[in-house]
């Protein structure tokens, strides 16, 4: 059933682009003034290859680079040729900072270290990657069916003016400005300073895009900027905060440690003259606060979530379960914020990593994202937003509906920790308080593990960690959700972290991998150097005894809050409270639940000098996890 909001937002849509677009199903159209419809849905009838290709330069109100002049981003349009005869078509904008490619710079120090950090970064002197403005594919399929699709470089990369900022004010304000040109709200010009007006646009606007490119729409449908409609975010960021930080932990995305906020501002520093943006960068380095990593103003500046209420369009949400650079996190934030917020939504996930839907689902992707666009941007009642609202693929190519996310219908279990009746370790996971309650038990932490390293011992002790196991399960059930952990423990050493990993135990053939194959596909237009065709995809899946189903990290000094530091005194027994990364994870009948409690792991954490004492309480110690009984 749709919202009142929705059929508001609808209706306008409609009617402000095609006010005979409900006969265009069966009387004849004129394609040089009319988008074309038929069967539901615009029609290919558009030639990509003679489609307007023209670079602009939409000035922004805003001087990231502080040279006194307005930043200007630089905004690659491909638009239908009958735009120039009185055509008007609605825009797919494809908002990126690697259109100018990316440039090397050294990551952070992940050990810490009485030892100064590295040496101050100066800015890159080149070679330059160069622009490519054909890295998308909106344009091979949408272009021919009536839209115009829009490569807008951000600030401080490509062709742009300014300077990067992991989408802080500046960049975001100036993407926005794309938008209000398409609106006629705003100016662009060419290279030689003559104004363009988007005069061909219908001022229904989508932002789409993967990872930057999927967040960039969320910050900018924050702002609630007129003329977007809708936006698509594939494995989008909520909030860079938990991207970069968790619970007060510096936490990288998985398998790049060392890499911060400032550094991907410096690997997409692109632009001409890039020493202009020395000291705004610098200053990003201080206030991200590696030392701390306590939520601050610099990461409330970057949490779009909160700011969704201004937002009067729709998202189309996509996320890989398997998703690690990207972490669950980011997906489950915006889908609660986008529920709250009553704004309309649908969400796809799929059980590869940080992957692109076209890869994963090929044409069933670009079926439902053209009814999407058709829809939103041009008002055709299509089934859309009758279809469920969360298509999940419960294994390779199989794929299930769901009318919410979580799963409806799951409830929270709580499993307590407790001590062994024979060895002590590993202890054991049960649903009631079981033996050695109240009876500490101890580990200490050794940064040069990994964790694959401790989860692999499942029926030795181990001195590096703690690890609790369940029962065979006796029927298949789903994690939908956020497992929450509640742990009282002391601790003694320089390290304030405290990790955890929920673990699937049991022999099972499980995915290892989203490869590249030599087959390709076409799935629309191409032009020299503009390919509609790509290679195809496909899982790799491998006999495993365990699978990490979900991980979750803490600095014990944010106990209360994650802007608040507040030192423990060393050997005091404290409660601590954490949320682990969400999921949905299938747990078959006969596996093992574990959780796995340690200090630090090394693909995600800093990396503190070893040494560091823990010891927990177990009969006192839980977590909680949602689950969908089959």
């Amino acid at each position: 059933m749709r919202s009142a909001r929705t059929l508001t937002v609808l209706t306008l849509a409609a009617v402000s682009v095609v006010s005979t677009m409900a006969a265009a199903d069966t009387a004849p159209v004129d394609a040089s003034r009319q988008v074309v419809v038929r069967d539901g849905e615009t029609q290919p009838v558009y030639d990509f290859a003679t489609a307007v290709r023209e670079k602009v330069y939409v000035q922004t109100p805003v001087d990231t680079d502080r040279d006194g002049k307005p930043d200007r981003l630089s905004v690659f349009v491909t638009r239908p040729k009958e735009t120039d005869a009185g055509l008007k078509v609605a825009v797919i904008v494809e908002p990126s900072p690697y259109y100018g490619g990316t440039l090397d710079a050294p990551y952070h120090p992940a050990d810490v270290t009485d030892v100064p950090a590295l040496a101050p970064w100066s800015p890159p002197t080149g070679p330059w990657p160069g622009v490519n403005y054909n890295r998308m594919y909106y344009d091979n399929y949408f272009v021919a069916r009536g839209y115009a699709v829009l490569a807008a470089s951000t600030l401080g990369t490509a062709d742009s003016d300014g300077c990067p900022s992991a989408i802080g004010e500046g960049e975001k304000i100036g993407m926005k400005t794309v938008v209000e040109w398409l609106t006629g709200k705003a100016k662009a010009f060419t290279a030689d300073g003559k104004e363009v007006k988007a005069s061909w646009s219908t001022g229904n606007v989508a932002m789409a895009g993967k990872s930057y490119d999927g967040t960039l729409p969320v910050a900018v449908a924050s702002t609630g900027v007129e003329g977007l409609k809708t936006i698509v975010s594939i494995s989008g960021i909520t909030s860079w905060y938990d991207y970069y930080r968790e619970n007060g932990a510096v936490v990288a995305p998985g398998g790049y440690v060392g890499e911060d906020a400032d550094l991907h501002a410096k690997i997409v520093l692109t632009r001409k003259n890039p020493e202009i943006c020395e000291k705004p960068i610098h200053e990003m380095e201080s206030a991200m606060d590696r030392v701390s990593g306590d939520y601050n103003a610099f990461w409330d500046e970057r949490n779009f979530g909160k700011d969704l209420g201004a937002f009067k369009g729709s998202v189309f949400q996509v996320a890989g379960v398997n998703d690690w650079n990207v972490k669950p996190r980011n997906f489950a934030d915006l889908w609660t914020a986008l529920g709250q917020h009553g704004i309309p939504r649908k969400l796809w996930l799929h059980q590869a990593g940080h992957d692109d839907p076209l890869d994963v689902a090929e044409q069933s992707w670009l079926d439902v994202v053209h009814k999407w666009f058709d829809h939103w941007l041009y008002g055709i009642d299509n089934d859309v937003m009758s279809q469920p609202t969360v298509h999940f693929e419960t294994a390779p190519g199989r794929w299930t509906d769901y009318q919410d996310w979580p799963q409806p219908g799951t409830r929270d279990v709580t499993f307590w920790f407790g001590a062994n009746r024979t060895t002590g370790q590993p202890g054991v996971l049960a649903p009631l308080p079981v033996a050695g309650f109240g009876q500490p038990q101890n580990f200490v932490d050794e940064p040069t593990r990994t964790a694959d390293s401790l989860v692999a011992s499942a029926d030795a002790a181990d001195p590096n960690r703690l690890l609790y196991v369940s029962a065979p399960l006796r029927n298949d059930a789903w994690v939908s959700g956020s497992p929450e952990l509640t742990v009282q423990a002391s601790t003694n050493g320089r390290s304030p972290y405290l990790s955890a990993l929920l673990v699937d135990y049991g022999r099972d053939n499980r995915i290892a991998g989203f490869e590249s194959t030599q087959d390709q596909w076409c799935f629309g237009d191409s032009v020299p150097g503009d390919s509609g065709c790509r290679q195809r995809f496909q899982y790799v899946t491998a006999d495993s005894d365990y699978q990490v189903v979900s991980r979750g990290w803490m600095d014990v000094r944010n106990r209360v809050s994650a802007s608040v530091t507040d030192p423990v005194a060393s050997g005091r027994t404290y409660t601590f409270h954490w949320t682990m990364q969400p999921r949905q994870y299938q747990l078959k009948a006969g596996h093992r639940l574990g959780v796995l409690l340690f200090v630090t792991d090394r693909d995600y954490t800093l990396r503190y000098p070893a040494g560091t004492e823990v010891s927990v309480v177990p009969g006192l110690s839980n977590i909680r996890i949602p689950l969908h009984s089959e």
